[in-house]
């Protein structure tokens, strides 16, 4: 009995060893590039209209609204102000034609990744490119007719929160 026993409390020894586990702590590394407006653009043309629109980790837009005239040309500047590259948290922005059904184009562009999420077709104005944190990019284009236009960001899960109107007068 005694040698039985001992086995035992040999064996739980043995097993207890050991058994203390080591965490490892991920090493994650945000990289972060300076974000600077374009000025380049050339403010005293009265033809040309200068946007600068910011994006955010928390999946907003600075502006609800954007109003411009008819026929002028605008110079988008979207700046994706957040730390989280674009495969997780990509920002872009598309503007939509008149009657375009959100969810529907939403539908689609979740499919669309291999274009960044816009998907081919003729259901656009205009857009950027899928930009991540500390990104920015810049766009020209001429302001479609008078209207109310709907703008939102397609990365996926994106639109509901990222969507604002463009008005043009």
């Amino acid at each position: 009995m005694k040698g039985k026993l001992l086995i035992i409390l040999i064996m739980t020894f043995i097993c207890s060893c050991g058994t203390k586990k080591e965490k490892k702590k991920e090493k994650f590394e945000y990289k972060r590039t300076k974000v600077e407006a374009v000025d380049n653009v050339d403010t005293d043309n009265p033809n040309k209209i200068k946007i600068i629109l910011n994006s955010f980790d928390s999946m907003q837009y600075d502006k609800k609204i954007i109003q411009v005239e008819n026929g002028k040309n605008i110079y988008l500047t979207l700046n994706h102000k957040g730390k989280i590259g674009k495969e997780f948290m990509g920002h872009n922005f598309v503007l939509l034609k008149k009657g375009i059904n959100v969810d529907d184009f939403a539908r689609k562009a979740v499919v669309a990744k291999k274009t960044d999420y816009i998907p081919i077709g003729d259901e656009t104005l205009a857009y950027t490119k899928m930009i991540g944190g500390g990104e920015t990019t810049t766009i020209n284009f001429k302001a479609p007719e008078p209207g109310k236009y709907v703008f939102i960001c397609s990365f996926p899960g994106h639109y509901n929160l990222m969507r604002g109107e463009f008005i043009v007068n």
